[in-house]
């Protein structure tokens, strides 16, 4: 299973450079040719090859980035966001510099750890925390208390983790609620967040308690049922929380999270980064096992270990074994 889910990555990408090695000398090598001073890319022409290639018709908004800097010789790099409603996908291509030739890919640098990009986006500071600090695998789960593939990688990770990496293994909260689909995920969100400003363990308490009555919960119902379980936990007070809930003192927060989640491209939940490795939807406890178990090998040899150290929203797609959606339908 993990290796097929190894394979499918590597083949989502067109390419990987790798670290280029020095160009042989000549007797007379000729000078390096400029960058043109203007890019040959025409915004419009991209446009209408991207809504072909994923099946993008004008109900959804696409943005085209200005061109910058590609970490190869001879392409620009050019960001492209596809948005319907509160849907996005975010898409990364290489452009060569007539314009011409377009690569979706990933770029990386074998001196530096592969995913240092994803680790410096992923700010830990302020998130609910649970096993041993400092620890050699840092875990960040996106979740979404409404989401029923959330709750399922909830109790895999609740079940498992600590009792199998007591010293080893750090798990991260990050709240990433699709209001889209789930009218009363923010509203727990927000709640979880009042829970957490008054006691870090009691959070805890009310992730279990979100995710095992997600059935009973319901926009309507929330304040009250989170109130009743609030009554039962003696750190908390739930005067306060409930002034907490409901001046929504804590969205910022809430957004702040949801924030991070799109900076690193999250388009499902859950999605969980292992040392920031994405696994995206439900990782079964054979599979996230094996990365931990590989990260915690690989921290101990690796001249580049620890730097910096579901429900589906993406457009749509006809990539992959994803059965294709009906032209300008979400998933």
């Amino acid at each position: 299973m993990m290796i097929r889910r190894v394979l499918i990555t590597l083949a989502s990408a067109a390419l990987v450079v790798l670290a280029q090695a020095p160009a042989p000398k000549t007797a007379a090598a000729p000078a390096a040719a400029a960058t043109p001073k203007k890019s040959a890319l025409n915004k419009a022409d991209l446009e209408a090859y991207l809504r072909h290639l994923y099946v993008w018709p004008p109900p959804i908004v696409v943005t085209i980035q200005d061109p910058s800097g590609a970490p190869m010789p001879g392409y620009y790099e050019v960001k492209v966001r596809g948005v319907s409603g509160a849907q996005m996908q975010d898409e990364t291509f290489f452009v060569s510099f007539d314009g011409q030739k377009i690569i979706r890919g990933v770029v990386y640098d074998v001196s530096q750890n592969p995913f240092k990009t994803e680790n410096v986006k992923i700010k830990t500071s302020g998130r609910p925390g649970l096993g041993t600090a400092g620890a050699p695998v840092v875990i960040a789960e996106f979740s979404d208390f409404q989401c029923p593939f959330c709750r399922e990688e909830a109790k895999t990770i609740r079940e498992n983790l600590l009792k199998t990496y007591p010293k080893e293994a750090r798990l991260y909260f990050f709240d990433y609620p699709l209001e889209q689909i789930h009218p009363w995920a923010k509203p727990a969100a927000i709640a979880g967040r009042c829970v957490f400003k008054q006691s870090a363990s009691a959070f805890w308490d009310f992730h279990d308690f979100a995710f095992e009555h997600q059935a009973e919960l319901t926009a309507d119902n929330l304040q009250a049922k989170v109130l009743d379980f609030a009554k039962g936990v003696k750190d908390l007070n739930v005067d306060d929380l409930k002034g907490c809930m409901v001046s929504k003192a804590t969205e910022s927060e809430v957004n702040a999270s949801i924030a991070i989640g799109q900076s690193l491209g999250v388009n499902q939940t859950p999605t969980v980064f292992v040392n920031g490795r994405r696994l995206g939807g439900v990782t079964n406890w054979t599979d996230l096992k094996f990365v931990i178990d590989y990260e915690i090998g690989y921290q101990k040899t690796a001249k580049n270990a620890g730097e910096d150290c579901g429900c589906d929203v993406t457009l749509p797609s006809f990539g992959g074994t994803d059965k294709p959606a009906a032209p300008g339908k979400l998933k």
